[in-house]
C-alpha cells in the first residue's frame, strides 16, 4: 500500500483527482491511501516522518527540503502540472499584458502558498521592473482577496480557481493566464529516494496508473474530467466547474505524460533563485528522476 497525500485541495489538481475517481492505480494492482496535508507549509513533514510515502506538489516543495533538512533525499519523479495555473484579475478589461504593467498598481498576491509570487515575481525582473516596488498585499488569503476587489481595495488580485470563474461570471476580467509564460514545473509526485527504493513495484504502478490517466485526460472533453474531479468539489456548480477544466484545458497545463522535462524545471529555479527563495537550488539531474515515468510511457 502507497499513502499519498495532497498538499492543498485545488482544481489544477484535476488529474489526480481523476486517477483516485476512477481507480486508475488499483487498475495497476496498487492500493492508495489518500490523505490532506493539514496545511501546505506542512507536506514535508509527512514525508519526513514517514506518515506519508508520496507527496504532490511542486518542485519548490524538494527544493525547500534539500535547503532546511539535513541529508536531504527527495526527488520529484512523476509531472502532472506543467505550467503555472495562477490567474492576475481585475475589474477593468486591459490589453496584452506586460509584467511592467503591475508598476504602481495595488497587487494581492496568493499567501497560501510561495510558488505564484515565486513565478511572477521573475516575470517583473525578465520586463525590467523591480517587483520589490510593487505595492503589493501578501498578508491575505485568496478569498479575502477577492472580497478586496471586489470592494475597490486592490487594483489586481492573483488566484487560482474556483476564485478566477467566480469572477468571470460577474463581469471581471482576467488580466494574465500564467500558464501564458510557458513551461514552469508546478505539481509532481514527489518522495524521499529512500522510500522509492523500498517500493519499486508499488511506484512503478502509481506513475503507469497517472500516465494512463494523463492520456485519458486529453482525449476527453472538459465535462468528463469535472464529472470525475466533482467528488472532491462537491460545492462548485458543474457549469462552473466545466469552464474551469475547459479554461484549463485550453492553457494546456497538464502535461501529456509524467516525464517532467527539463525546461520546466529550470525555469521554475530561476525564479526561486531570484527571489532569493533558495541559493543555488538542486540541479534538475538531483531533484528529478524520470526512470518510472520514462519506463511508464514505454508501456503505453
Amino acid at each position: 500500500m502507497i499513502t499519498l497525500q495532497e498538499s492543498l485541495r485545488g482544481l489544477f489538481y484535476a488529474p489526480f483527482y481523476a486517477a483516485l475517481s476512477r481507480n486508475a492505480f488499483a487498475a495497476e494492482g496498487v492500493e492508495v491511501r489518500f490523505v490532506s496535508s493539514p496545511e501546505p507549509s506542512k507536506a514535508l513533514d509527512a514525508l519526513i516522518n514517514g506518515t506519508a510515502d508520496i507527496g504532490w506538489g511542486g518542485p519548490m516543495r524538494v527544493n525547500a527540503g534539500y535547503r532546511d533538512v539535513p541529508n536531504a533525499d527527495f526527488k520529484c519523479f512523476a509531472e502532472v502540472v506543467t505550467k503555472d495555473p495562477f490567474f492576475l484579475v481585475t475589474r477593468d478589461a486591459k490589453p496584452a499584458f506586460n509584467p511592467a504593467d503591475l508598476m504602481g498598481l495595488t497587487l494581492a498576491t496568493v499567501s497560501e502558498v510561495p510558488t505564484p509570487w515565486l513565478c511572477l515575481q521573475h516575470d517583473v525582473r525578465l520586463a525590467g521592473c523591480d517587483p520589490d516596488r510593487i505595492c503589493r498585499i501578501t498578508d491575505r488569503t485568496m478569498a479575502q482577496n477577492v472580497a478586496a476587489l471586489r470592494a475597490g481595495e486592490v487594483d489586481v488580485v492573483q488566484l487560482f480557481q474556483p476564485y478566477v470563474e467566480e469572477l468571470v461570471e460577474d463581469g471581471f476580467h482576467i488580466w494574465y493566464a500564467a500558464a501564458e509564460r510557458g513551461l514552469c514545473s508546478y505539481t509532481t509526485l514527489y518522495c524521499r529516494d529512500a522510500v522509492m527504493q523500498a517500493k519499486p513495484a508499488e511506484f512503478a504502478a502509481m506513475v503507469r496508473g497517472l500516465n494512463r490517466t494523463l492520456q485519458w485526460v486529453h482525449a476527453v472533453d472538459a465535462t468528463a474530467l469535472a464529472e470525475a474531479a466533482k467528488p472532491y468539489f462537491p460545492d462548485v456548480p458543474m457549469p462552473r466547474l466545466i469552464a474551469i477544466i475547459a479554461r484549463y484545458k485550453a492553457l494546456g497545463i497538464w502535461g501529456q505524460s509524467p516525464i517532467l522535462p527539463r525546461a520546466g524545471y529550470d525555469r521554475l529555479l530561476k525564479s526561486m533563485v531570484s527571489a532569493g527563495f533558495v541559493n543555488p537550488g538542486v540541479p534538475y539531474e538531483v531533484a528529478v528522476d524520470n526512470s518510472l515515468a520514462e519506463a511508464a510511457v514505454r508501456a503505453g
